[in-house]
């Protein structure tokens, strides 16, 4: 067992950190204040590979491991939170038509999107299925050698600003539940597709988040992903992926919070010491350094298992996101009550990095929802000898 990084990973560490601190962090309170979604950012970071990161190289990807994913994504999101949270879902949405495309279609689409080329919106989410995604209503009727959609799909993150969408959409019974549900790829500038207004968000204020209408959006039959009814399959096991890419966002998020604490710490004085010197504050400290190290761990190994293919991969991403993101979430708002009044002003990234990161115990499924898959599978006779 080998916690060290190779050789590699490294090196992928390294060139994402770089990208981060010039492309990104210099920019990142104006793009969160004048919410500035940085399309030419985005496709500078695609011609670097990470806009593909774990799309098999067939596809046009990088072909690199969920745990090289997560070195490398952690790196990115210390420089902008909410831009590298977007750059991952569009990984989750190019990985998905890489996978289960067929080569035809996989070629239209995916090694334009691995390059950043063009960009993708994942669409799950309606109006009245968050949790609940099997009872989602958006429905695909054939006819003839195309799907007609109709539907309405919500909290769809670059939505208006992008080139593809890959969306969920019930092509059986509501009765069938998540059996009667099938995936496919939809550009986004399809006849009968209608965008709503930006969302107004407490943080993600870098990337777009609209309303998706369809209303007889009309796309070609060979557009599916996989076959009819294998769309909410196909969504579980883009969430397993996408639970390690949100938590690795609020590592990055956490880290860049106790860096700038730690420069504080040790340049603000009060009562004629540095603050670095007070014993109740180091503790504090100690205690954020601790909980981030723990919940990168914990990312990595699920990521680890996700790789291996591991049988209790889900338990473990599941695990991981709920932890990781819970106790990251703490360290950005406890990083902003060791700044004092400093935090909480704008001047300052410290309360950014908690905004942007409070939505991750949200998405890719609400911690939760992620509670309710650990207990009901530890509950399970021989799951909790099998995860010792």
């Amino acid at each position: 067992m080998d916690f060290n990084l190779t050789e590699d990973q490294i090196a992928f560490r390294d060139a994402a950190r770089a990208f981060a601190e010039n492309e990104m962090a210099p920019h990142a309170a104006k793009w969160d204040a004048e919410h500035i979604f940085p399309i030419e950012v985005i496709k500078k970071a695609g011609e670097m590979g990470f806009c593909g990161i774990y799309v098999p190289e067939e596809a046009g990807g990088m072909g690199l491991s969920r745990l090289d994913a997560s070195v490398i994504i952690e790196e990115l999101a210390m420089g902008c939170t909410s831009t590298t949270a977007y750059i991952t879902i569009h990984n989750m949405a190019t990985w998905m038509i890489a996978t289960f495309a067929d080569e035809a279609l996989r070629d239209e689409f995916a090694p334009a999107m691995a390059m950043g080329e063009k960009l993708g919106s994942y669409c799950l989410t309606e109006p009245g299925a968050g949790s609940d995604a099997g009872a989602l209503r958006t429905t695909a009727r054939r006819d003839g050698d195309d799907f007609v959609l109709n539907g309405s799909k919500m909290f769809i993150s670059g939505a208006g600003s992008t080139d593809v969408l890959v969306v969920m959409a019930r092509t059986g019974t509501q009765e069938d539940g998540p059996k009667g549900i099938s995936a496919f790829v939809v550009p986004a500038d399809t006849a009968g597709i209608h965008y709503g207004k930006a969302e107004e968000k407490m943080g993600w204020n870098s990337q777009p988040t609209r309303l998706i209408t369809f209303e007889d959006a009309r796309i070609p039959a060979r557009y599916m992903l996989g076959k009819e009814g294998d769309g909410f399959k196909i969504a579980m096991k883009g969430l397993d992926g996408g639970r390690i890419n949100i938590a690795t966002c609020s590592l990055g998020a956490a880290q860049a919070a106790i860096n700038d604490t730690q420069r504080y710490m040790q340049e603000r004085s009060q009562f004629g010491k540095p603050l670095a010197s007070f014993q109740a504050l180091q503790f504090k400290l100690a205690d954020m350094v601790t909980h981030l190290v723990a919940s990168r761990q914990m990312v990595r190994l699920a990521a680890s298992k996700l790789d291996e293919k591991d049988s209790e991969a889900t338990l473990y991403c599941a695990m991981a996101k709920r932890f990781a993101t819970d106790a990251c979430f703490d360290v950005t708002n406890d990083a902003i009550q060791l700044h004092g009044g400093y935090g909480y002003i704008k001047e300052y990234p410290l309360e950014r990095y908690m905004r942007d990161a409070r939505v991750h115990q949200i998405l890719e499924g609400t911690n939760e929802i992620m509670r309710l898959i650990i207990s009901r599978r530890v509950m399970m006779d021989g799951v909790l000898e099998v995860i010792r």
